[in-house]
This record gives C-alpha cells, structure tokens and sequence, in this order.
C-alpha cells in the first residue's frame, strides 16, 4: 500500500472533526435548562415544576447523553466531557433513581405540600369566605323581618325543633345537653356529612364553578338562619359559641374545598390560551392537593362538633378552642414557607 492510500485510509478511520465553540453553543441552553430544572428537584422545588418542565426532563436528559457521546468520540476538551458526565448522571437518577418513601412523601405534605397549595388558593378561599358571611347576614335580616323565610332556607328534619316557634328553655337546651353515650355516632355522622359537603363543593367545580358558589351561599344561609333563631331568644352569644368551637374548622375546610373547586371551574370557563382539558388538567394539580388535606380538617371539626362541643359547656372554653383552632389554621396555612434544601 503506497503513502497516498495509507493516508486516505487514516483519514476516513478518523472521527469527523467538531468545533467546540460551535458545538457549546449549539447546544448549551438544553444543558443549562436540565442544570437548573434538576437543581430545582434536588432543593425540592419538584412541587414548583412547570408542566412543560416536567414533560421537557427526559427530552433534555436524551439530549444531553447524545452530546456526550458526540464529546467522547470527537476527543473535546476533558471539562466539557465531565460535565456532560455529571449532568447525565445527575439526570438519570433523578428520572430512574429510587423514589421518596411513602412515610417520607406524607410528611413533605404536612410539612410544606399542602399549605403551599392552600396559599395558593388564598384569593378564591377568601370569596368563598365573603360568600359565605355575605349568606348568612341575608338569611338573619330576611328571617329577623319574617319569620317564615326560615322554613324556606331549612329543611323540618334538619331544624329538629331549633325554628321561630321553639322556646327559649327548648334552644338553651339544644346548646347544652350532654349525650356522652352518643357522642361517638354523632361524630361520625358530623364527619361523613361536612365530607360530603367540601367533596361536593370540589367535585362540582367543573360546571364552571356555578354549583360550587350556590352550594357555599347555600351553607351560609343556613348558618344565618340558625344563629338569627338564637338570636331573637336572646341567645345569639351562647348559639356562636355552640358554633364557634367546631366552626371555625369546619367553614375554613369547606372553603378551602370551594376555593379548589373555584380554581378548576374558572379554568374551564377561561383557559387563556390552553385548551380547556389542559387548563383544567393544570388547575387540577393543585386544587386537589389542597383538598386533599380537608379531609383531616373535617375530620377534626367532627370530633369538635361531636364530642368537644357536648362535653365542653361554657361559652368561654367554646370561644376560646374555637379561637385557637382559628389561629393555628391560618398559621400553619400562610406562614411563608421558604425552600426545603
């Protein structure tokens, strides 16, 4: 074999030439995308993903392992090769590692998932609040003018006696009696039906959140209508009481479950520039993780409502764990919460 064909040969053994300079800017922004993103996860910011984030991660780690091979064959230089080396790697555990613990998960969402999704939520959380005090007050002015709106707004078996026509000694009773043997049935039958209510106020959000709001107007009529029954037999104090150690759970998860089901239906009727399944797919997310957590909520209020509210019988203890019922939600929902490392 003559020189000329020995160099020909050697030439098209050779692995084609890449310039480097071109070849880090051609694809350096899909690097630095897969940096930030995976340093993201590893903060803990998973929760914080845009979609296209989440959908673009594999792409990019694709990406990213052809230019290393493109490196390693084109002998770059040795930074580049292990910083392809590092981002693949941190990459490929990120996306094929061992996932978090169930145990690890549900303390992450105490600890920061949910408050962050009701925080989110807070503009729609405080309309369903309005709503719901905006019903009441016309449900106590319409029954304190005529008494007969009360059997409009509550149903006979649900009044159970507590209407326009009981006396004083009747309703005192209602607030005070103890009925320790049943205490443990009622607070069942309290939970599974402020249940049914938040679950309602959530799954119904899709029909462009109209059932949720009537349905939080509906509540708040028959708060009202309650409290004004009390009221005009001069126990409106002692009712709030009655109401406000329970309470103050209760109405805050059935707004947060209003607030999530809000969230969905106004993605439906405006989703901008998605399209409607996909903005609702989007809303969804988070709506569902604040809901999520309501259920503990409701299930706290029942045991208030069903065993804290017949055991406990002065006004002031009422008030007093109601207060701080109030107090410990609102601290423990909206005080920032900064990145988890």
């Amino acid at each position: 074999m003559n020189a000329n064909a020995s160099a020909l040969l050697d030439a098209s053994a050779a692995p084609p030439l890449v310039n480097a300079s071109r070849f880090r800017a051609a694809h350096a922004g899909d690097w630095e995308r897969l940096d930030e993103i995976l340093t993201r996860i590893e903060k803990g910011s998973l929760g914080r993903l845009s979609d296209d984030d989440i959908l673009a991660l594999p792409g990019l780690y694709r990406t990213t392992l052809s230019s290393l091979s493109v490196a390693r064959d084109t002998s770059l230089d040795r930074a580049l090769v292990a910083y392809l080396e590092q981002l693949s790697t941190r990459a490929y555990f990120q996306i094929y590692g061992v996932r978090t613990s169930a145990w690890r998960q549900l303390g992450r969402f105490f600890a920061r998932d949910w408050a962050i999704a009701v925080q989110g939520l807070w503009k729609e959380t405080l309309v369903a609040l309005l709503l719901t005090l905006a019903s009441g007050a016309v449900a106590w002015l319409l029954i304190a003018k005529d008494p007969s709106w009360f059997y409009g707004i509550i149903p006979q078996q649900l009044a159970n006696g507590r209407d326009p026509t009981a006396s004083v000694e009747a309703l005192r009773g209602t607030l005070y009696e103890r009925h320790q043997d049943l205490l443990g049935t009622f607070a069942t039958f309290l939970f599974t039906h402020n249940s049914q209510i938040a679950i309602f106020a959530f799954a119904l959000g899709f029909a462009f959140a109209v059932p949720t709001v009537l349905l939080v107007i509906y509540n708040g009529l028959t708060v009202g209508a309650f409290l004004e029954v009390f009221a005009a037999k001069g126990l409106g104090w002692n009712a709030l009481g009655w109401l406000f150690i329970h309470g103050t759970t209760e109405i805050f998860a059935i707004c947060i479950s209003a607030a999530a089901g809000m969230r969905i239906g106004l993605a439906i009727a405006f989703p901008g520039r998605e399209s409607r399944t996909d903005a609702a797919v989007r809303a969804g997310r988070s709506a569902a993780l604040a809901m999520a957590g309501t259920v503990v909520m409701l299930a706290v209020a029942g045991l208030l409502e069903g065993v804290g509210r017949q055991t406990i019988v002065d006004d002031n203890a009422r008030y007093a764990i109601g207060g701080a019922m109030l107090l410990g939600w609102c601290l423990f929902f909206y005080l920032p919460r900064g990145r988890s490392a």
